[in-house]
């Protein structure tokens, strides 16, 4: 058996999820006070002076504090079902058929959130390791439970789920350089879908 491991946005699907999901799951109140105290950040991002994780952490925060769990979680169940079926890429369902069909353990790793990956991976039966948000009685807090999973978070997930030297070949494919960490375990190493030494 070896391991397969896969980043979800732009390597599994052909563009990012989060914006769409935020669009999708948070209310559209929510969303109209978000822009207006988002946007001198959101400026900022576009110009290079913001991270991509500070971006992401305070557009949860707006998003979600406050917002029941179960209530996330269903917004997740319905835009797995209903959104990402339209952006997934043919290649990489058919390497991940690929991969199940030689009885690899085959696993999602993305800066992505679990509201929503848990469900997709459940449906097609793969192993999960993202972004989680955080939860308190039963309501979102607005932060990540833990880190973000990206960047050298990837690798460190990878390697306390999985004892890689037990995996004859560890396969990874990403497509940007928050992905550079998760090929850095594999054997073979896949970038945009080219195979990289």
């Amino acid at each position: 058996m070896n391991l397969a491991l896969f980043d979800f946005d732009g390597t599994i699907t052909t563009r990012e999820m989060f914006r769409p999901f935020i669009e999708f799951a948070v209310s559209a109140r929510r969303r109209r006070l978000g822009g207006a105290v988002l946007a001198p950040m959101v400026a900022g991002y576009k110009l290079g002076w913001v991270s991509p994780n500070l971006m992401r952490g305070s557009a949860v925060h707006v998003g979600f504090r406050g917002v029941p769990e179960a209530e996330a979680f269903a917004r997740g169940a319905d835009f797995a079902r209903e959104v990402l079926p339209g952006v997934l890429r043919d290649k990489a369902l058919e390497r991940i058929a690929w991969h199940k069909a030689q009885g690899d353990r085959v696993a999602v790793v993305s800066g992505g959130l679990d509201v929503y990956l848990s469900h997709w991976c459940r449906t097609h039966e793969l192993e999960l390791l993202c972004s989680r948000l955080e939860s308190r009685d039963g309501r979102l807090t607005g932060r990540y439970r833990g880190e973000q999973c990206v960047n050298a978070e990837k690798a460190r997930r990878v390697r306390a789920a999985y004892e890689l030297a037990d995996y004859p070949v560890v396969y990874a494919y990403g497509d940007t350089p928050e992905d550079r960490e998760l090929l850095g375990v594999a054997h073979r190493r896949y970038f945009q879908w080219q195979e990289v030494s």
